[in-house]
């Protein structure tokens, strides 16, 4: 018996190393669409408090000018006045970049959307959405970035 034992190959057989491999796969399937989950609703996150910051500057620039807001919708930062305005006047160290789109693109806030939000899901835009009337500001971001699914 003990000769037998001597003779016989140690390690894993092909049957046993699939099983691991099919294993890992399926918890792979499982772990991986989690994180990508955390990704999105971290950015998220981070975007609310962007939002909140351009917002107070949005207050404070309509504070200081009997309560109208800059028309960012119409002028975009790239108008020279309300880049000078907002930026030029320290409303802004420099021009907000969407960390969705990476664009600075300003378009009027799309009509019956929700005017409590920080994130608007949509494909076909970049950069911000903003209503002047309000002041409010959102980032525009693709639909697969919705933390909730689309």
């Amino acid at each position: 018996m003990q000769a037998t034992r001597k003779n016989m190959a140690k390690g894993f057989t092909l049957v046993e190393i699939l099983i691991v491999v099919v294993i890992l796969g399926i918890l792979a399937a499982i772990v991986v669409p989690q994180f990508t989950n955390a990704a999105n609703e971290s950015r998220v996150g981070n975007v609310a408090t962007q939002v909140s910051t351009i917002e107070s500057q949005l207050e404070l620039f309509a504070a200081r000018n009997n309560g109208a807001y800059p028309d960012l919708a119409a002028d975009g930062w790239g108008d020279a006045d309300t880049a000078d305005t907002m930026v030029g006047d320290g409303y802004f160290k420099e021009v907000p970049t969407n960390p969705f789109t990476n664009s600075s693109e300003i378009n009027a806030w799309p009509d019956g959307t929700d005017t409590d939000v920080s994130v608007i899901y949509a494909d076909d835009v970049d950069g911000w959405y903003y209503d002047s009337d309000t002041g409010n500001i959102a980032a525009a971001a693709p639909e697969a970035a919705d933390p909730a699914g689309g």
